[in-house]
């Protein structure tokens, strides 16, 4: 099976419904300070943090193709939900009222207390309509979006649910066209990479192996989960990358040998602090002024420290961490970050 060339790739997706709300390309850039301190790999950091709308992230590329789908839909209000800091429904809420969409939330508190601040913050001052629900991420969560989505029908609205069936896929197309930018940013600065890194269990991450199994890219594509899901997360992702090439009717199909997908960072839960991701937060920010989030990110940057620090790679290699975004949720943690006790 040939190889697409990005520009073949964007051809193809160009064909999909997409609104503009990301600021691209994302920069790329290298963080030699943080590299020396590991004594590793030469590193570069694909600036996903900065997509623009609302303090950035991935979910604003994933929204450019979802919205979309609702706004072909007539949809007049969308119904999301993640947990109570959540950087999906922030950027969601945010990129809803750049469209003219309502927004209503459903944020679970399972793993995290529901102290006004952080994203939390950012969703009331949107303005979404906001539900404190107890329900953790997951299939019950998700049953209780379809529930308040029906009701919203049966009252005479159009709404858009976020459903992960039909919503995963289209997302994940979004990141394979992230790879495509990456790859040309690669050339342009003439770098080859060995890996890149991404905290990823979603969306993200099946878009990134499906983008290179249509590119062909030879690097290997490395995700650290930042919750653990109750299915064959492998799998799983092989079954939506599959399905967002169905979506762009291409023949490329991966299987889950093809994921390189770990769950050995989560720590005790979804949403709590490591000690490990709390020492990647300081570590970045005291050699580079960049901030990670301690749910996602900051686990997925202490994967990456514990491989250099095993001899994974070599120092004339290049890995790329893809920093997704979540920022604000740092004020969330005060206390965490900072050792005080509540």
């Amino acid at each position: 099976m040939s190889s697409l060339t990005t520009e073949q790739l964007r051809a193809r997706i160009a064909h999909l419904p997409r609104v503009s709300l990301a600021h691209l390309p994302t920069p790329l850039e290298e963080a030699p300070r943080f590299s020396r301190q590991l004594k590793g790999p030469r590193v570069w950091i694909k600036r996903d943090d900065c997509t623009g709308l609302y303090f950035g992230g991935n979910k604003t590329r994933h929204n450019e193709f979802l919205l979309a789908d609702a706004l072909e839909r007539k949809a007049d209000v969308l119904v999301w939900g993640a947990g109570v800091q959540s950087n999906n429904c922030r950027q969601t809420a945010a990129a809803c009222n750049k469209l003219g969409l309502d927004c209503v939330l459903y944020l679970s508190r399972a793993a995290h207390n529901d102290d006004v601040q952080g994203n939390l913050l950012l969703d009331h001052l949107m303005g979404a309509e906001i539900h404190i629900i107890d329900e953790p991420l997951g299939p019950l969560l998700d049953e209780a979006l379809l529930k308040a989505s029906a009701e919203l029908a049966q009252a005479g609205r159009r709404p858009y649910v976020w459903d992960r069936v039909p919503g995963r896929p289209l997302a994940a197309v979004s990141y394979a066209l992230c790879l495509a930018e990456m790859l040309e940013q690669f050339q342009e600065k003439d770098i080859h990479p060995t890996a890149i890194y991404a905290a990823a269990a979603g969306a993200t991450g099946a878009g990134l192996v499906l983008g290179k199994a249509i590119l062909g890219w030879h690097g290997k594509i490395k995700l650290l989960c930042p919750i653990l899901w109750p299915w064959d997360i492998a799998a799983d992702l092989a079954e939506v990358a599959n399905d967002a090439a169905k979506l762009l009717e291409l023949p490329h199909r991966v299987t889950s040998r093809d994921v390189d997908v770990r769950t050995d960072f989560i720590g005790p839960g979804y949403g709590q602090i490591t000690p490990a991701g709390s020492e990647a937060i300081k570590l970045i920010a005291r050699s580079e002024g960049i901030l990670l989030d301690p749910v996602y990110t900051a686990k997925a940057m202490a994967g990456f420290i514990h491989d250099v620090r095993h001899g994974m790679y070599k120092s004339d290699e290049i890995v790329v961490f893809m920093h997704t975004g979540g920022t604000p949720a740092v004020f969330a943690y005060r206390d965490e970050l900072l050792g005080k006790s509540h």
